[in-house]
């Protein structure tokens, strides 16, 4: 990664006189687990259309070097399983790569199974700060019977959820916007951070969280010309994005986006019809504000 790179994402920020950046998606996973992820994008051309170079493909340690370099002063390690029998293994290695990534926010995650709400609960007593959920990936219905148990205690706790709802870039049985909803009915207390603005259901998710008491949207990969061929942002709904302001978290995807980290930021920032004030609250701010974070 090129020093350039990371002066000009600095520069951004810093115009915006703020301490740094919170980014609240990113992936940091066992290395078996990352592999097979890479691997996944590596041959899925055919089916998204397109290549998807990993821009990112570097060790761990690298990594988080990089996001330091840039400026990110919290990040996440998201992990989501696939099939039963891999969460509670999944948070194990994340609880013990935040106990070593103190700039990481402690992450866990679940699935529909026997047992869920157990390791939930000693993930929230261990110090959890959010969780992930993908919706499109683990293919099951946050409506599962087996997760009555965990969307409760995480209601209860208030601890974030960010997740992979929307039907991009590929629909699953589950995705889109109706099953959250439902979801919503049941537990309207929850705090969601719907991944990638919900794409392509951006107008339906909008209406989620411009309606609800703690939806919040991310803006991972969301308004950058890779997503923009297929998925663009509507722009009938430039006035609502700036109405849900307070709302909407900066996410890049890093490391797993084909494209530079200052091109996501340079997207944001181009944005029809937003101001210095929306971004700062985008960059920082409103995470600050979910996750109690100050760097005073």
């Amino acid at each position: 990664m090129a020093d350039d790179e990371a002066a000009a994402v600095r520069q951004v920020w810093s115009a915006l006189g703020l301490p740094g950046i919170i980014d609240v998606h990113t992936h940091f996973m066992p290395k078996s687990v990352m592999d097979k992820v890479w691997n996944y994008f590596d041959s899925a051309g055919p089916m998204l259309g397109r290549s998807w170079p990993i821009t990112y493909r570097m060790d761990e340690v690298r990594r988080v070097e990089a996001l330091r370099s840039f400026g990110v002063r919290r990040f996440t390690s998201l992990v989501y399983p696939h099939k039963p029998d891999m969460a509670a293994w999944l948070n194990q290695w994340s609880a013990e790569f935040a106990r070593q990534t103190p700039d990481c926010l402690s992450t866990a995650t679940f699935y529909p199974e026997p047992g869920a709400a157990g390791y939930v609960a000693e993930a929230i007593r261990n110090g959890t700060r959010l969780f992930k959920a993908h919706i499109q990936v683990g293919d099951y219905d946050p409506n599962d019977p087996l997760l009555e148990d965990v969307w409760g205690l995480i209601e209860d706790h208030g601890t974030p959820v960010v997740i992979h709802c929307g039907s991009g870039p590929q629909p699953g049985r589950f995705t889109g916007p109706e099953p959250i909803r439902r979801l919503l009915r049941h537990y309207p207390r929850l705090t969601l951070i719907v991944a990638h603005m919900g794409m392509p259901e951006y107008g339906d998710f909008l209406d989620i969280c411009l309606d609800s008491v703690g939806v919040h949207l991310d803006t991972t990969m969301a308004f950058t010309a890779f997503v923009d061929e297929l998925m663009p942002f509507p722009s009938a709904e430039a006035g609502r994005l700036r109405a849900a302001g307070e709302r909407i978290l900066f996410g890049s995807d890093f490391p797993n986006i084909p494209y530079g980290y200052r091109d996501a930021l340079a997207a944001i920032s181009a944005v029809p019809g937003i101001d210095d004030a929306w971004l700062r609250g985008v960059l920082h701010d409103n995470a600050a504000r979910l996750f109690a974070i100050d760097f005073r």
